[in-house]
Protein backbone atom coordinates (compact mmCIF):
# COMPACT_ATOMS: atom_id res chain seq x y z
CA UNK A 1 0.00 0.00 0.00
CA UNK A 2 1.39 3.28 -0.69
CA UNK A 3 0.34 6.96 0.64
CA UNK A 4 2.16 9.54 -1.67
CA UNK A 5 1.30 13.48 -1.47
CA UNK A 6 4.52 15.72 -2.14
CA UNK A 7 6.59 13.73 -4.59
CA UNK A 8 4.71 14.97 -7.77
CA UNK A 9 5.75 18.45 -9.92
CA UNK A 10 3.89 21.24 -9.04
CA UNK A 11 1.27 22.14 -11.36
CA UNK A 12 -0.80 25.47 -12.59
CA UNK A 13 -4.30 26.01 -13.41
CA UNK A 14 -5.89 26.76 -16.56
CA UNK A 15 -4.95 30.43 -18.18
CA UNK A 16 -7.80 33.46 -18.45
CA UNK A 17 -10.59 32.79 -20.49
CA UNK A 18 -12.04 36.12 -22.80
CA UNK A 19 -16.20 36.26 -21.95
CA UNK A 20 -19.09 38.60 -24.12
CA UNK A 21 -21.07 39.99 -21.99
CA UNK A 22 -23.30 42.79 -22.42
CA UNK A 23 -22.22 46.25 -21.34
CA UNK A 24 -25.73 47.63 -20.22
CA UNK A 25 -25.60 51.58 -19.20
CA UNK A 26 -28.57 53.81 -19.19
CA UNK A 27 -26.86 55.00 -22.28
CA UNK A 28 -26.73 51.71 -23.90
CA UNK A 29 -30.34 50.95 -23.22
CA UNK A 30 -31.15 54.51 -25.23
CA UNK A 31 -28.71 53.55 -27.56
CA UNK A 32 -29.55 49.46 -28.08
CA UNK A 33 -27.39 47.06 -25.96
CA UNK A 34 -24.16 46.41 -27.42
CA UNK A 35 -21.20 43.69 -26.86
CA UNK A 36 -18.39 44.02 -25.00
CA UNK A 37 -15.30 41.65 -23.98
CA UNK A 38 -14.10 41.02 -20.57
CA UNK A 39 -10.70 39.23 -19.76
CA UNK A 40 -11.32 37.17 -16.59
CA UNK A 41 -7.76 36.24 -15.56
CA UNK A 42 -9.40 32.71 -13.17
CA UNK A 43 -5.65 32.43 -11.95
CA UNK A 44 -6.32 35.42 -9.75
CA UNK A 45 -9.86 34.74 -8.82
CA UNK A 46 -10.47 35.12 -4.97
CA UNK A 47 -10.00 31.77 -2.92
CA UNK A 48 -13.29 32.45 -1.53
CA UNK A 49 -14.61 32.70 -5.08
CA UNK A 50 -13.49 29.07 -5.97
CA UNK A 51 -14.91 27.51 -2.98
CA UNK A 52 -18.54 29.27 -3.42
CA UNK A 53 -18.13 27.26 -7.09
CA UNK A 54 -17.44 24.26 -5.71
CA UNK A 55 -20.72 25.26 -3.31
CA UNK A 56 -22.65 25.84 -6.56
CA UNK A 57 -21.14 23.56 -8.64
CA UNK A 58 -22.08 20.31 -6.28
CA UNK A 59 -25.87 21.79 -5.50
CA UNK A 60 -25.05 23.10 -1.84
CA UNK A 61 -25.88 26.45 -3.15
CA UNK A 62 -28.27 28.18 -6.05
CA UNK A 63 -27.15 29.93 -9.28
CA UNK A 64 -28.30 33.56 -6.81
CA UNK A 65 -26.24 32.56 -4.23
CA UNK A 66 -22.80 31.94 -5.86
CA UNK A 67 -23.38 35.49 -7.87
CA UNK A 68 -24.43 37.19 -4.36
CA UNK A 69 -21.11 36.32 -3.01
CA UNK A 70 -18.54 36.46 -6.05
CA UNK A 71 -20.06 40.08 -6.48
CA UNK A 72 -17.92 40.95 -3.56
CA UNK A 73 -14.74 39.73 -5.20
CA UNK A 74 -15.07 41.53 -8.43
CA UNK A 75 -12.77 44.59 -9.86
CA UNK A 76 -12.07 45.71 -12.77
CA UNK A 77 -15.15 45.80 -14.27
CA UNK A 78 -15.40 41.76 -14.13
CA UNK A 79 -19.06 40.75 -13.02
CA UNK A 80 -19.74 38.06 -10.83
CA UNK A 81 -21.82 36.72 -13.92
CA UNK A 82 -18.88 37.29 -16.03
CA UNK A 83 -17.14 34.76 -13.83
CA UNK A 84 -19.47 32.23 -13.61
CA UNK A 85 -19.48 32.19 -17.51
CA UNK A 86 -16.10 31.80 -17.68
CA UNK A 87 -15.81 29.27 -15.11
CA UNK A 88 -18.48 27.02 -17.00
CA UNK A 89 -17.35 23.92 -19.52
CA UNK A 90 -15.82 24.40 -22.83
CA UNK A 91 -16.35 20.85 -23.99
CA UNK A 92 -15.80 21.27 -27.49
CA UNK A 93 -12.48 22.91 -26.99
CA UNK A 94 -11.43 19.88 -24.77
CA UNK A 95 -12.36 16.92 -26.42
CA UNK A 96 -9.81 14.09 -26.72
CA UNK A 97 -11.22 11.50 -28.87
CA UNK A 98 -13.83 12.83 -31.37
CA UNK A 99 -17.19 10.08 -31.41
CA UNK A 100 -16.56 9.00 -34.68
CA UNK A 101 -12.94 8.20 -34.07
CA UNK A 102 -11.71 5.34 -36.05
CA UNK A 103 -10.05 3.61 -33.25
CA UNK A 104 -13.00 2.97 -31.65
CA UNK A 105 -16.90 1.74 -31.99
CA UNK A 106 -19.38 2.73 -30.34
CA UNK A 107 -23.25 2.40 -29.55
CA UNK A 108 -25.93 3.30 -27.16
CA UNK A 109 -27.45 0.76 -25.15
CA UNK A 110 -30.20 0.09 -22.73
CA UNK A 111 -29.34 -1.78 -18.66
CA UNK A 112 -32.51 -3.34 -17.46
CA UNK A 113 -32.39 -2.20 -13.75
CA UNK A 114 -35.07 -3.55 -11.69
CA UNK A 115 -34.03 -2.43 -8.39
CA UNK A 116 -33.26 1.45 -9.99
CA UNK A 117 -35.65 3.64 -12.23
CA UNK A 118 -35.77 0.72 -14.49
CA UNK A 119 -33.74 1.07 -16.74
CA UNK A 120 -30.69 2.99 -17.76
CA UNK A 121 -28.93 4.35 -20.66
CA UNK A 122 -25.51 4.00 -21.77
CA UNK A 123 -22.91 4.91 -24.18
CA UNK A 124 -20.91 1.60 -24.92
CA UNK A 125 -17.00 2.21 -26.53
CA UNK A 126 -14.37 -0.75 -27.65
CA UNK A 127 -11.49 -0.75 -29.97
CA UNK A 128 -12.64 -0.52 -33.81
CA UNK A 129 -9.99 -3.41 -34.43
CA UNK A 130 -10.72 -5.89 -31.15
CA UNK A 131 -11.09 -9.47 -31.57
CA UNK A 132 -12.20 -11.52 -28.69
CA UNK A 133 -12.69 -10.36 -25.03
CA UNK A 134 -11.93 -7.39 -23.84
CA UNK A 135 -11.59 -6.16 -19.93
CA UNK A 136 -14.50 -3.53 -19.32
CA UNK A 137 -14.39 -0.48 -17.23
CA UNK A 138 -17.30 1.64 -15.61
CA UNK A 139 -17.09 5.26 -16.11
CA UNK A 140 -19.34 7.42 -13.41
CA UNK A 141 -20.02 10.83 -14.37
CA UNK A 142 -20.07 13.80 -12.07
CA UNK A 143 -23.31 14.60 -10.19
CA UNK A 144 -24.92 16.23 -13.47
CA UNK A 145 -25.65 13.31 -15.72
CA UNK A 146 -23.66 11.80 -19.20
CA UNK A 147 -22.21 15.21 -20.61
CA UNK A 148 -19.70 15.34 -23.57
CA UNK A 149 -16.58 15.65 -21.26
CA UNK A 150 -17.72 11.85 -19.43
CA UNK A 151 -18.54 11.00 -22.73
CA UNK A 152 -15.15 11.62 -23.98
CA UNK A 153 -13.41 9.95 -20.92
CA UNK A 154 -15.74 6.62 -22.25
CA UNK A 155 -13.91 6.96 -25.21
CA UNK A 156 -10.41 7.62 -24.21
CA UNK A 157 -10.88 4.37 -22.15
CA UNK A 158 -12.04 2.74 -25.55
CA UNK A 159 -8.78 3.98 -27.38
CA UNK A 160 -6.22 2.19 -24.23
CA UNK A 161 -7.68 -1.05 -25.03
CA UNK A 162 -10.96 -1.48 -23.26
CA UNK A 163 -14.70 -2.21 -23.28
CA UNK A 164 -15.76 1.06 -21.26
CA UNK A 165 -19.07 1.72 -20.45
CA UNK A 166 -21.08 5.22 -19.46
CA UNK A 167 -24.37 5.11 -17.66
CA UNK A 168 -26.48 8.29 -17.45
CA UNK A 169 -27.96 8.37 -14.37
CA UNK A 170 -30.70 11.06 -15.58
CA UNK A 171 -32.21 8.52 -17.64
CA UNK A 172 -35.77 8.16 -15.89
CA UNK A 173 -36.08 12.26 -16.39
CA UNK A 174 -35.07 12.05 -20.06
CA UNK A 175 -31.03 12.00 -20.06
CA UNK A 176 -28.35 14.59 -19.71
CA UNK A 177 -30.21 17.91 -20.77
CA UNK A 178 -27.71 19.30 -22.97
CA UNK A 179 -26.02 22.41 -19.76
CA UNK A 180 -24.82 20.77 -16.49
CA UNK A 181 -26.52 23.52 -14.68
CA UNK A 182 -29.74 21.98 -15.56
CA UNK A 183 -28.12 18.43 -14.90
CA UNK A 184 -26.98 18.94 -11.51
CA UNK A 185 -31.11 19.89 -10.87
CA UNK A 186 -32.45 17.13 -12.02
CA UNK A 187 -29.99 14.65 -10.48
CA UNK A 188 -30.67 16.34 -7.15
CA UNK A 189 -34.33 15.38 -7.20
CA UNK A 190 -33.25 11.83 -7.78
CA UNK A 191 -33.05 8.92 -5.17
CA UNK A 192 -29.54 7.70 -4.09
CA UNK A 193 -30.47 3.97 -3.46
CA UNK A 194 -32.08 4.08 -6.77
CA UNK A 195 -28.82 5.54 -8.37
CA UNK A 196 -26.41 3.33 -6.63
CA UNK A 197 -28.83 0.53 -8.18
CA UNK A 198 -28.19 2.11 -11.52
CA UNK A 199 -24.68 2.10 -11.41
CA UNK A 200 -24.41 -1.37 -10.20
CA UNK A 201 -26.80 -2.87 -12.61
CA UNK A 202 -24.82 -1.27 -15.60
CA UNK A 203 -21.86 -2.48 -13.75
CA UNK A 204 -22.79 -6.20 -13.61
CA UNK A 205 -24.47 -5.78 -17.43
CA UNK A 206 -20.94 -5.34 -19.08
CA UNK A 207 -19.24 -7.51 -16.66
CA UNK A 208 -21.41 -10.35 -18.03
CA UNK A 209 -21.94 -9.31 -21.65
CA UNK A 210 -20.11 -12.44 -23.79
CA UNK A 211 -17.32 -10.18 -25.35
CA UNK A 212 -15.86 -9.18 -21.77
CA UNK A 213 -13.39 -11.55 -19.88
CA UNK A 214 -15.43 -11.05 -16.64
CA UNK A 215 -12.98 -8.38 -15.35
CA UNK A 216 -14.47 -5.20 -14.46
CA UNK A 217 -13.17 -1.64 -13.12
CA UNK A 218 -14.18 1.04 -12.41
CA UNK A 219 -13.38 4.97 -12.48
CA UNK A 220 -15.24 7.95 -11.41
CA UNK A 221 -15.39 11.95 -11.04
CA UNK A 222 -16.46 14.06 -7.84
CA UNK A 223 -20.11 12.12 -7.35
CA UNK A 224 -18.82 9.80 -9.55
CA UNK A 225 -15.60 9.47 -7.31
CA UNK A 226 -17.87 8.72 -4.36
CA UNK A 227 -19.86 5.58 -6.55
CA UNK A 228 -16.60 4.17 -7.44
CA UNK A 229 -15.62 3.77 -4.00
CA UNK A 230 -19.09 2.59 -2.88
CA UNK A 231 -19.14 0.25 -6.08
CA UNK A 232 -15.97 -1.56 -4.58
CA UNK A 233 -17.51 -1.90 -1.13
CA UNK A 234 -21.07 -3.26 -3.10
CA UNK A 235 -19.19 -5.69 -6.21
CA UNK A 236 -16.66 -7.44 -3.36
CA UNK A 237 -14.66 -9.76 -5.10
CA UNK A 238 -16.37 -9.15 -8.40
CA UNK A 239 -14.45 -5.74 -8.82
CA UNK A 240 -11.05 -6.08 -9.88
CA UNK A 241 -9.63 -2.31 -9.83
CA UNK A 242 -10.99 0.93 -8.70
CA UNK A 243 -9.72 4.66 -9.43
CA UNK A 244 -12.08 7.21 -7.79
CA UNK A 245 -10.99 10.61 -8.38
CA UNK A 246 -11.37 13.12 -5.68
CA UNK A 247 -14.97 11.43 -4.45
CA UNK A 248 -16.10 10.88 -1.38
CA UNK A 249 -14.80 7.65 1.23
CA UNK A 250 -17.33 5.14 2.16
CA UNK A 251 -18.27 4.32 5.50
CA UNK A 252 -15.34 3.17 7.65
CA UNK A 253 -17.56 -0.17 8.51
CA UNK A 254 -17.89 -0.69 5.02
CA UNK A 255 -14.28 -0.82 3.72
CA UNK A 256 -13.69 -4.85 4.89
CA UNK A 257 -16.13 -5.50 2.03
CA UNK A 258 -13.76 -4.27 -0.55
CA UNK A 259 -11.23 -6.47 -2.47
CA UNK A 260 -10.38 -4.22 -5.71
CA UNK A 261 -7.11 -2.90 -5.60
CA UNK A 262 -7.55 0.95 -5.56
CA UNK A 263 -5.76 3.73 -7.22
CA UNK A 264 -7.59 7.35 -5.33
CA UNK A 265 -6.47 10.40 -6.95
CA UNK A 266 -7.20 13.29 -4.67
CA UNK A 267 -6.87 17.13 -5.28
CA UNK A 268 -4.58 19.37 -2.93
CA UNK A 269 -7.10 21.90 -2.49
CA UNK A 270 -10.28 20.08 -1.64
CA UNK A 271 -10.18 20.15 1.77
CA UNK A 272 -14.26 18.88 2.04
CA UNK A 273 -13.46 15.85 0.10
CA UNK A 274 -9.58 14.98 1.32
CA UNK A 275 -11.20 15.34 5.41
CA UNK A 276 -12.57 11.76 4.93
CA UNK A 277 -9.72 10.13 3.75
CA UNK A 278 -7.35 9.59 6.58
CA UNK A 279 -10.06 7.35 8.26
CA UNK A 280 -10.38 5.51 5.34
CA UNK A 281 -6.57 4.62 4.68
CA UNK A 282 -6.86 3.65 7.97
CA UNK A 283 -9.35 1.02 7.11
CA UNK A 284 -7.46 0.22 4.43
CA UNK A 285 -4.33 -0.95 6.25
CA UNK A 286 -6.12 -2.29 8.88
CA UNK A 287 -8.07 -4.78 6.49
CA UNK A 288 -4.79 -5.36 4.22
CA UNK A 289 -6.55 -3.77 1.21
CA UNK A 290 -3.94 -2.84 -1.30
CA UNK A 291 -4.23 1.12 -2.26
CA UNK A 292 -2.11 3.67 -3.76
CA UNK A 293 -2.81 7.43 -2.78
CA UNK A 294 -1.67 10.36 -4.70
CA UNK A 295 -2.26 13.92 -3.74
CA UNK A 296 -1.23 16.18 -6.59
CA UNK A 297 0.73 19.42 -5.72
CA UNK A 298 -1.17 22.90 -6.94
CA UNK A 299 -4.67 21.02 -8.00
CA UNK A 300 -7.83 21.69 -6.84
CA UNK A 301 -11.18 19.33 -6.96
CA UNK A 302 -12.01 19.10 -10.53
CA UNK A 303 -8.33 18.97 -12.03
CA UNK A 304 -9.17 16.27 -14.50
CA UNK A 305 -12.18 17.62 -16.36
CA UNK A 306 -10.11 19.32 -19.01
CA UNK A 307 -13.47 21.35 -19.76
CA UNK A 308 -13.05 24.48 -17.41
CA UNK A 309 -10.71 26.25 -15.66
CA UNK A 310 -9.75 24.20 -12.74
CA UNK A 311 -8.23 21.45 -15.13
CA UNK A 312 -4.52 21.26 -14.36
CA UNK A 313 -3.06 19.38 -17.64
CA UNK A 314 0.29 18.15 -16.44
CA UNK A 315 -1.68 16.51 -13.44
CA UNK A 316 -4.71 15.48 -15.06
CA UNK A 317 -2.01 13.69 -17.72
CA UNK A 318 -0.36 11.99 -15.08
CA UNK A 319 -2.98 11.14 -12.84
CA UNK A 320 -5.13 9.54 -16.25
CA UNK A 321 -1.59 7.56 -17.13
CA UNK A 322 -1.51 5.97 -13.41
CA UNK A 323 -4.84 5.25 -13.88
CA UNK A 324 -4.52 2.90 -17.05
CA UNK A 325 -1.74 1.43 -15.70
CA UNK A 326 -3.61 0.47 -12.57
CA UNK A 327 -6.18 -0.78 -15.36
CA UNK A 328 -3.79 -2.81 -17.31
CA UNK A 329 -1.98 -4.44 -14.45
CA UNK A 330 -4.79 -5.48 -12.77
CA UNK A 331 -7.82 -6.44 -15.75
CA UNK A 332 -5.29 -7.38 -18.53
CA UNK A 333 -3.74 -9.94 -16.43
CA UNK A 334 -4.88 -13.00 -14.24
Amino acid sequence: MTSRGGHDPPVVCSPARRVLILAVSGTDLLEGTRMSEVHVNVKTLHPEVWKLFDRYVHGLIDRRSFLDGAARYTAGGVTAAAILEALGPRYAEAQQVAPGDPRIRTERVEVKSPQGYGMIRALLARPANSAGTLPAIIVIHENRGLNPHIEDVVRRAAVAGFMAIGPDVLTSLGGYPGTDEKGVDMQRTLEQPKMMADFLATARYVKSRPDCTGRLGATGFCFGGSVVNNLAVELGADLQAAVPFYGGAPRAEDVPKIKAPLLINLAEDDERINAGYPAYEVALKANRIPYELYKYPGTMHGFHNDTTPRFNKEAAALAWRRTIDHFNKHLKTT
